[in-house]
């Protein structure tokens, strides 16, 4: 008999056990699994506004933690979002925010049309001493671009091959024909697209940039 109280006992105790369970998760104010706490992305950490209908997220949220040493480095530009995306080991780790150059949409030409090139580059410069704080010099114009040049009258034939050159050996490509050139990752602030080409961050990003990449670096500028 008392075996039988006590296996009851034990059967009312878990049941009451698991109705003050389901109420505390019931209750106002009870803990929610994480992902319910995620909400929306974090508010940009430096730059200005995008403008109308520029979407903040790229390859991942505006912001982040960038490493002190990174793993194979290379950067992604995606100009109809005005971000510019670190990766390490092949993930992105940090978006920042972008301006580009006074006339954004499609790809540079020539000298003096203000367009931000777009395709495979590299960094073929770096100067500390910028007059927009710091600066990483891409690899525009290459051997793609010299191709265009010469069948456009814009470059000469010896222009093309000291281009092809460079890029070959992954050195800096003439920036003084009529393709244009001294194409950078810069200061300056992102408030608008204003630069003549470059791809402008603020001076806090590009400071913190600036240190962690290296001469050769993969850079891919999208449309």
């Amino acid at each position: 008999m008392r075996r039988t109280f006590s296996v009851m006992a034990i059967v009312l105790a878990a049941l009451g056990l698991v109705w003050l369970v389901r109420l505390e998760r019931s209750a106002p104010g009870a803990q929610t699994p994480a992902a319910a706490l995620e909400g929306p992305a974090s508010a940009p950490t430096s730059g200005a506004a995008l403008p109308a209908g520029k979407p903040a997220r790229v390859l991942g949220r505006i912001g982040g933690v960038l490493p002190h040493v990174l793993v194979d480095p290379r950067l992604v530009v995606e100009k109809s979002r005005r971000t510019l995306s670190v990766f390490s080991a092949g993930r992105p780790v940090k978006t920042y925010r972008i301006a580009l150059g006074g006339e954004p949409e499609g790809d540079k030409v020539r000298q003096g049309d203000r367009r931000t090139p777009e395709g495979h580059l590299y960094v073929c410069a770096k100067n500390e001493g910028s007059r927009f704080f710091r600066s990483l010099g891409l690899s525009y114009p290459d051997d793609e671009d010299a191709e265009r040049g010469v069948a456009a009258g814009l470059i000469t034939k010896r222009e093309q091959r000291a281009i092809a050159d460079a890029i070959r050996h992954y050195r800096r490509p003439p920036w003084n024909t009529r393709l244009g050139g001294e194409i950078m990752i810069h200061g300056g602030g992102t408030g608008t697209d204003w630069t003549t080409g470059c791809v402008a961050l603020s001076d806090s990003d590009i400071g913190e940039l600036f240190p962690r990449i290296p001469l050769g670096t993969s850079v891919e500028i999208r449309p």
